[in-house]
């Protein structure tokens, strides 16, 4: 494996061993994909600044989220169908998760259960939950983490309705796939996946199959799901969910600083700056731009996460050198799964690992925690979204 020396490498080999449908769910944003191409993009605008002579024998990338200890500012991020990219494969990325230091998230819309994660787990994951118009169902998404004893329940905000997707629909995405000639195509082109696959356990949806009422079949389920995505969800509900969920809260989907702020009166414990890979809004401010603003807003007083766009290590130093505590991925570790499961999500990682150490070597910097602004250089046209302070403003909050 050690000839997979970046991120894109692991990209090009998922692409060769998974059926076309699935890689696609992965890698594509919606509509145009503007968002999803400025959330990488961004991130080149930042330069580091580099400093010499400064002894950089010992360096750190050890941090902590929501009390938490972590090997280094990342976590992994949650996301959907993630057994179908690889049998058991949210298994696998717990298991790698655990093997390099960093947090896991399990997807309200994972394939293997979460109760199957907790019995594979030996530390506490994060459980994200997508709030559904099934309330009852909600509330026992809810019980069943505390039960597994998640250490964080992150509610997705931006997934009210669903972002047109076009090569989804294109591919008739489903989980199963749905028997087409479309479909049996793309996965005859992939016989290694299928070999693989008859060793799966889970096929569908598993923290929702067996769990709701009056739903006998994939049929059903499919169009349950299809259903249940809530357009009505308001800070109200975020309130319900506080007061039900006694553990850290995390609240994802945060864009703009004034939803910061009501971040911070819903009783979150952190935040996610995410436009969800740009699979959602097309035409919304990179996650990277939107950063500085919300990091001004809260002050301090919640932790700041930072998701999409991120394809490298030095994206993270990035992201935490303008304010973030950490940066989650969902793309790369999906990536390293679809090529080699477990060993490929393991892979990615260390590759992160190794770009954000040497990157912070070369700043000058010895302690991940240390990285700030005085570690960029920022370009006068550098974009920030809603309600950004000034660069004078920002060194000022920095120093």
């Amino acid at each position: 494996m050690s000839e997979i020396l970046t991120i894109e490498e692991m990209r090009r080999l998922a692409r060769q061993r998974i059926p076309r449908m699935f890689f696609d769910y992965v890698d594509s944003g919606s509509w145009t994909e503007s968002t999803k191409r400025r959330n990488q993009h961004d991130f080149e605008k930042l330069l580091f600044r580099q400093r010499v002579a400064r002894d950089i024998t010992t360096r750190s990338l050890q941090t902590s989220m929501l009390d938490e200890t972590a090997s280094m500012p990342l976590a992994l991020s949650p996301a959907g169908m993630t057994g179908m990219f690889y049998p058991n494969g949210e298994l696998a990325a717990v298991r790698a998760a655990e093997a390099t230091g960093v947090p896991f998230t399990l997807s309200t819309m994972s394939i293997c259960p979460m109760e199957a994660v907790a019995r594979v787990a030996t530390r506490p994951f994060w459980f994200q939950l997508y709030v559904m118009r099934d309330r009852n169902f909600v509330d026992g998404l809810i019980d069943r983490a505390r039960a597994v004893e998640c250490s964080a329940l992150m509610v997705t905000l931006d997934l009210q309705v669903l972002g047109q997707r076009h090569a989804d629909i294109r591919n008739g995405l489903s989980a199963p796939p749905k028997i087409s000639l479309n479909s049996l195509m793309q996965v005859a082109a992939r016989p290694r996946w299928c070999f693989r696959m008859l060793g799966a356990r889970h096929f569908s949806f598993g923290n929702i199959q067996g769990h709701v009422p009056d739903i006998d079949n994939l049929s059903k389920m499919s169009e349950w799901t299809a259903e249940q995505f809530e357009p009505g969800l308001d800070w109200s509900d975020l309130k319900r969910i506080r007061d039900r969920w006694k553990g850290k809260l995390i609240l994802k989907g945060i864009v703009d600083a004034e939803d910061a702020l009501a971040a911070i009166e819903a009783g979150a414990d952190a935040i996610v700056i995410s436009n969800h890979g740009g699979r959602q809004l097309d035409g919304a401010p990179s996650t990277i731009s939107a950063l500085p603003s919300i990091v001004a807003a809260v002050g301090g007083r919640i932790e700041v996460h930072l998701d999409s766009g991120v394809r490298t290590g030095q994206d993270i130093v990035r992201a935490v050198a303008l304010g973030a505590n950490a940066v989650h991925v969902g793309r790369p570790f999906l990536y390293g799964l679809s090529a080699m499961g477990e060993a490929g999500v393991r892979r990615v990682i260390e590759i992160m690992r190794s770009e954000c150490d040497l990157t912070m070597g070369f700043c000058g910097e010895t302690d991940i925690r240390n990285m700030g602004l005085h570690n960029l250089i920022l370009p006068e046209d550098f974009l920030f979204a809603t309600h950004a302070p000034s660069l004078t403003e920002l060194e000022a909050l920095s120093s």
